[in-house]
């Protein structure tokens, strides 16, 4: 790599092998205390155990089986776990305010040295009531003085390297009523009821509002399902009482909701037992659902009777008036617009506190690496003064602006990896757009990895791309942005800027590529450079993008460019189209309602959270527009697809994480059904900061990540990743994938395409006339032998296959790095395969070995120096054939 012209100290030369891997160490010797804190007061004997089966919420989970929800269960064969970072914290909602007395830590082997126990009246604004920092684990039992209704342990150094883990966590005290409430009348019998799917005509929704308990409502053999009912007005919620027939729901939730869109939850568990089960809660809405997630059975969900009890609410207001969202309780079309949900947050100059609001949510995110929590940060136009967000994982800052210079930020948006030691190679899942910066000391923090975009930023200052201390760090990408300053990558390993204004560059690593960018350094592909510059970009489409069109929320809709140079701003030439004309989703929407939705014209805004969908969501007009806020994400259940788009002119698919789920789906996206044929030249489809995850979070497989079989396909920034790390186990047959993506149709263009560990083809190019620029890729850390891989004669399937019948391809700027960790002599025949033909041409690219971690015998098909030794130097090519 270059060294920097002034400034930082020397670089590293050589970059750490198994850079990302995750070391196991083997405890020794833990001894857990048994002894109990001295109390600061004595605890009231007629104390009342409030937490137990309350909702739990938490800052991060190990895995899928040691939910939050596992602390309150009263199990103690059941735990809570949360990932191995500082700070971590758990939380229980009380259901109201109560008087908190004690709390009882029952603490697995995995404990917290130094924590806090805080209470909040609103789940945002703490307070301490008690604080530790010699704590020693064991069952504690420590007496606090406070109220609230919110009750939360605030970890902040743990004890051991694991997570912080605990078999209960119990809240003591009295509820600020005294009594429970009365169960009230019953609002539910014989109002309309839906449901996410039934068994047969014989089971409707609404056989289990009628008061026949001869009659039921029964559900599709899959998870999740709902039962939905239609008060009528928005009403106070006292009770739910649930008749299960045999076939019941072990994990459930009990939600509200004013407009049948956003939903809150008011109880939740994952110990049912089905039965006859009454359940005291606390809440409102017009719309209350039971939510199952896990079967008791290997049926359906089926119950005899749902009822509701409570006080009704006047019908005249229709609700909060505020939702237009599409919910599924009424009888006419799906309504459009509607509330963005609790996960968006919208500041204006005006708002208080604004730094401790963003503060609070980089506590939450800074290191929840595989949490289920997502949040969108957004600034109305204005001037904001003295602010510096910290943006961690599944967390999106946006300007609401039409242009970036709308929204002034007067500090720093910064990403950092003080969480990670100084390694920024994880700083994943994360972005900025349409806004515009001017950074405190000059120089604005971006240190990313993959699926991190800075978009339609401009930066009045410089742009540093390395952790502070110039750790390592594996990213990124720029697009449509324009830094007044230098950018400088310094220990970047690979960067790709298209279509930007950048006042310098100081240095490449391995892979610096440009494409149409303004002030870009020259061409230069050597050993000692590593700079791929083409003067225009080809083919591109700026994202779609949320704004504020006035006081209504709109989406921007971009033309597409050819041949661009520059930004696109401050007269994007677009459409804007108002959010009435979009199905506002919430997580827990089910697929049928989204695809009813898009089957009847509506486009498709997915609020922040996860959306777990039995089938795949069809997107089958042309134009529409699916747009993801704070990497809303999409889990495909019981091996469905989980997005497929027809063969249409003009889709715009944007900002969305797809994660696998623990069916074997044979894709996750699909773009045009198998064989496709239409032109799409003059409207291409778009698929842009769309990103696949196979395991990592949970139990996870797919065949392909992403096929495209439709022609004139434009990729634009994508990270299609097979986990080699997470919360959940990893490993090369826990979580299968044998290719990342396959592409079939032709005229599809690539900017910006990261690929990671599939265990055959991470690109696979059947398509005429492909194109990529640039193009990042590590082949499988954990294939267990040479056999594991070998691609009939040849050693390792290429990073990057063209087909041998393609005539017509062509990229620049590639590379493809090894680090076989579980077997370091595997030889890899080539980085990139692809047929000698006039037609098929390439430019700039390189393979790696990582610290030795095995070997490439060439770059490119049988041309090219392979790697060798630990010195982790990149092989290349300037030019193929």
């Amino acid at each position: 790599m270059l060294a920097p012209p002034t400034g930082p100290p020397a670089l590293r030369t050589s970059v750490l092998s198994g850079r990302r891997n995750i070391v196991a160490v083997i405890l020794t010797a833990l001894a857990a205390s048994l002894l109990l804190f001295v109390p600061m007061r004595s605890a009231h004997a007629a104390d009342t155990l409030l937490s137990q089966g309350k909702t739990a919420t938490a800052s991060s989970t190990e895995n899928a089986g040691t939910p939050a929800s596992a602390a309150v269960d009263g199990n103690t064969g059941t735990r809570w776990s949360s990932a191995a970072a500082d700070p971590q914290w758990l939380q229980v909602d009380l259901g109201a305010t109560a008087q908190v007395n004690s709390v009882t830590l029952n603490w697995e082997a995995a404990y917290a040295k130094s924590f806090k126990i805080q209470v909040s009246a609103d789940g945002t604004n703490w307070t301490d009531v008690y604080s530790t920092t010699t704590a020693t684990g064991g069952n504690q039992t420590v007496s606090v003085n406070g109220s609230g209704r919110y009750v939360r342990l605030y970890g902040t150094v743990r004890a051991t390297q694991y997570g912080y883990s605990l078999w209960e966590f119990q809240v003591f005290g009295t509820t600020g009523g005294g009594t429970p409430p009365a169960a009230g009348t019953l609002l539910s019998q014989g109002k309309t009821a839906t449901a996410s799917s039934t068994e047969n005509a014989g089971t409707p929704a609404s056989a289990a509002v009628d008061g026949d308990t001869g009659t039921r409502w029964s559900s599709a053999a899959a998870d999740p399902q709902w039962l939905q009912v239609d008060l009528g007005s928005t009403s106070t919620i006292s009770q739910v009482v649930l008749n299960w027939e045999a076939a019941y729901g072990k994990s459930f939730k009990i939600q509200t909701s004013n407009d049948g869109s956003a939903w809150t939850d008011i109880y939740s568990t994952t110990t049912g037992t089905g039965g006859n089960q009454t359940l005291n809660v606390s809440g409102s809405g017009r719309y209350v659902r039971v939510y199952g997630t896990v079967r008791g059975t290997g049926y359906g969900y089926s119950l005899w009777e749902f009822q509701v009890y409570g006080t009704a609410g006047s019908t005249s207001g229709g609700g909060d008036g505020g939702g237009t969202g599409g919910g599924t309780g009424g009888t006419g079309p799906i309504q459009g617009g509607g509330d963005l949900g609790p996960n968006v947050k919208v500041f204006d100059p005006s708002t208080p506190n604004i730094q401790g609001q963003l503060d609070q949510i980089f506590a939450q995110q800074e290191s929840n690496q595989f949490g289920d929590a997502r949040y969108q940060v957004f600034f109305k136009p204005g001037t904001y003064n003295g602010l510096n967000d910290q943006v961690g994982f599944y967390t999106s800052v946006s300007g609401l602006g039409k242009n970036p210079d709308d929204v002034q930020i007067n500090g720093d948006i910064t990403v950092d990896a003080g969480w990670f030691n100084g390694n920024a190679t994880q700083n994943f899942w994360r972005s900025v757009e349409n806004l515009a910066i001017r950074p405190v000391s000059g120089d604005d923090r971006w240190a990313v990895a993959q699926a991190a975009p800075f978009r339609r930023v401009h930066v009045e200052g410089g742009l540093n791309l390395a952790p502070n201390g110039y750790g390592w760090a594996s990213g990124g990408y720029i697009a449509d942005s324009k830094i007044d300053g230098t950018v400088g990558p310094y220990s970047q390993q690979q960067w790709y800027t298209r279509d930007s204004q950048i006042g310098g560059w100081t240095n490449g690593v391995w892979n610096m590529v440009f494409s149409g960018v303004q002030g870009a350094p020259a061409q230069n592909f050597s050993d000692s450079t590593k700079y791929t510059t083409l003067a225009t970009t080809p083919e591109s489409r700026e994202k779609p993008y949320l704004y504020l069109d006035g006081n209504n929320y709109s989406v921007f809709v971009p033309s597409l460019r050819t041949n661009a140079s520059g930004v696109s701003w401050p007269n994007t030439p677009g459409t804007s189209i108002p959010l009435s004309q979009f199905y506002v989703a919430h997580p827990g929407d089910s697929a049928a309602t989204i695809n009813a939705a898009l089957a009847q014209g509506l486009n498709l805004l997915l609020t922040p959270g996860i959306y777990h969908v039995n089938q795949p969501i069809n997107v089958t007009r042309a134009n529409t527009v699916v747009l993801g806020l704070g990497y809303a994400t999409v889990i495909p259940d019981g091996g469905v697809d989980a997005v497929k788009v027809a063969d249409v002119d003009g889709v715009r698919l944007a900002s969305f994480l797809i994660d696998a789920g623990a069916g074997n789906s044979p894709q996750l996206l699909q773009v045009g059904a198998a064989g496709s044929t239409a032109s799409h030249a003059a409207n291409p489809t778009t698929v842009q900061d769309v990103f696949a995850r196979v395991g990592g979070a949970g139990p996870a497989q797919a065949q392909t990540a992403f096929e495209v079989n439709s022609n004139d396909v434009i990729i634009d920034h994508t990270w299609i990743w097979r986990a080699d790390h997470g919360a959940s186990p990893t490993g090369w047959n826990v979580n299968p994938a044998d290719i990342g993506l396959k592409v079939n149709g032709n005229n599809v263009l690539a900017t910006g395409l990261f690929v990671e560990h599939f265990k055959k083809y991470d690109v696979e190019w059947h398509g005429q006339n492909g194109r990529t620029i640039f193009f990042q890729n590590e082949k499988a850390y954990d294939a267990p032998n040479q056999a594991a891989v070998q691609n009939g004669s040849i050693r390792g399937f290429a990073a990057y296959k063209v087909d041998d019948n393609v005539t017509t391809h062509e990229g620049w700027g590639l590379g493809s790095y090894c680090n076989y960790t579980a077997d370091p002599t595997i030889i890899q025949d080539h980085g990139f395969e692809a047929p000698t033909t006039p037609g098929v041409k390439f430019h700039d690219l390189l393979v790696v070995s990582l610290g030795g971690m095995g070997q490439y015998a060439h770059v490119i098909n049988n041309t090219g120096p392979g790697t060798s030794g630990t010195s982790t130097v990149p092989s290349i090519v300037v030019s193929y054939p």
